[in-house]
C-alpha cells in the first residue's frame, strides 16, 4: 500500500535539480559505448547528416502522410535536450532511437534547466554553456529532429528565471514561459535555416503536488507545437493511468511490451509495474539519485515506456515524409 505523500517544494526543488548518479543495481541496463562528455552532459556526436538533411515538420517537402514507399525511410539525425528527466532518459531513447530508426543521436541536457537556459543570449544567467545552447547545436549538428523534454522548472531554481516561480505568481509562470517557449521555436528555427528541424514538444506525466500546474504546462507546449507546425509526443501519457491522466501513481499495469518482456514488469505476481522509487514521486530511474548528474544505469519501465512513445512519434512522422515510390 502506498504511504502518504506529503511531500514540499524544497524537496521537489532537490529532486529536479539532483536526478544524477544513481547507484548500479540488479536488473541494470548493460552498459553503453563510452561517449565523450561536456561539463554535465552526455553527448553522442555524430558525423552531420549526409547529404541535404530532410525538412522537418516546418519543412517545404509536399508529402501524403501515410504513403507507402518502395525505399526505407532516410535515418533521421535527433537532438535531445531537456533538464533532469531528460538527463535520466538519455541513454535509453538513443537506444531506441537507433534500434528503429537507425538514428544518428546527440543529446545534451542538464538537470535543473528549464526552457530559458537554452535560450542564447542566457549564457551569463544560465546552467547550459554557450556552446551547448539549442541554437548552437542545431547550427553544428544540423538535426532533424529537435527533442524538448521539460517537467517546468516551478521555483526560483535557475537564474535565467528572473525569480519568477509558480507558487509567487501563476500568471507570470505562464507567460514567462509562453514567450520562452516562442523564443526557443525562433532561435531553432533560425538556426536551422532552410532545413529547419522539426520540433518534438514531450508532454509530462502527472505530478502530485501541482497537477494543474503540469496540465497547463503541456497544454503550453500543445499550442506552441500546433502554431509553428512541430509534433507533440505525449510521454506523460504514458505513464498515466488509463483514463486518467494526470492522476499520479507509483504502479501501472503491464502493459503488452513489458508482459513481453518480464523484466520490466517489476511486480509480476500483482500484473504491475513500478514508475518510481517510494521517495521520490517525479523521476523514473529506480535507483537512487545523488549529486552527480548521470543517465539511468538500471532498467525502468517509465523511462522505457517514454522513450518508446518519442521514438514512435518521430518514426511516424519520418515515414509519413519518405519519398514517394516511383
Amino acid at each position: 500500500m502506498r504511504k502518504p505523500w506529503v511531500v514540499g517544494v524544497a524537496l521537489a526543488a532537490v529532486l529536479l535539480g539532483a536526478c544524477g548518479d544513481p547507484s548500479s543495481g540488479p536488473g541494470a541496463e548493460p552498459p553503453p559505448p563510452a561517449s565523450p562528455e561536456a561539463s554535465a552532459t552526455t553527448h553522442q556526436r555524430p558525423a552531420a547528416t549526409p547529404g541535404a538533411a530532410s525538412p522537418g515538420p516546418g519543412g517545404s517537402r509536399d508529402v501524403s502522410p501515410g504513403a507507402a514507399s518502395d525505399e526505407p525511410p532516410k535515418p533521421p539525425t535527433v537532438l535531445y535536450l531537456g533538464d533532469s528527466l531528460a538527463m535520466e532518459n538519455q541513454k535509453v531513447l538513443g537506444r531506441e532511437l537507433r534500434k528503429d530508426l537507425r538514428a544518428r543521436y546527440t543529446s545534451a541536457p542538464y538537470s535543473g534547466t528549464t526552457l530559458c537556459d537554452y535560450l542564447e543570449g542566457s549564457a551569463d544567467r544560465s546552467l547550459v554553456p554557450a556552446a551547448d545552447k539549442a541554437a548552437a547545436l542545431v547550427r553544428s549538428l544540423r538535426p532533424d529532429y529537435v527533442v524538448l523534454q521539460f517537467w517546468g522548472n516551478a521555483w526560483d531554481y535557475t537564474p535565467c528565471m528572473d525569480g519568477i516561480t509558480y507558487h509567487a505568481s501563476q500568471k507570470r509562470y505562464f507567460e514567462r514561459y509562453a514567450a520562452d517557449a516562442r523564443r526557443l521555436t525562433e532561435q531553432i528555427g533560425t538556426a536551422g535555416g532552410a532545413q529547419r528541424p522539426g520540433i518534438v514538444w514531450v508532454l509530462q506525466g502527472p505530478d502530485p503536488i501541482t497537477p494543474d500546474r503540469v496540465r497547463r504546462v503541456n497544454a503550453l507546449y500543445e499550442k506552441r507545437a500546433a502554431a509553428s507546425g512541430d509534433l507533440v509526443a505525449d510521454a506523460g501519457g504514458a505513464v498515466s493511468p488509463a483514463g486518467a491522466r494526470y492522476t499520479w501513481s507509483q504502479y501501472l499495469p503491464c502493459d503488452a511490451y513489458e508482459r513481453a518482456h518480464p523484466e520490466y514488469c517489476t511486480q509480476q505476481g500483482q500484473g504491475r509495474t513500478a514508475l518510481h522509487l517510494d521517495d521520490d514521486y517525479l523521476h523514473f530511474c529506480l535507483a537512487p539519485t545523488t549529486s552527480k548528474p548521470k543517465p539511468c544505469p538500471v532498467r525502468s519501465p517509465g523511462i522505457l515506456r517514454i522513450a518508446r512513445e518519442i521514438t514512435r512519434v518521430i518514426g511516424a512522422h519520418v515515414r509519413a515524409a519518405a519519398p514517394l515510390p516511383r
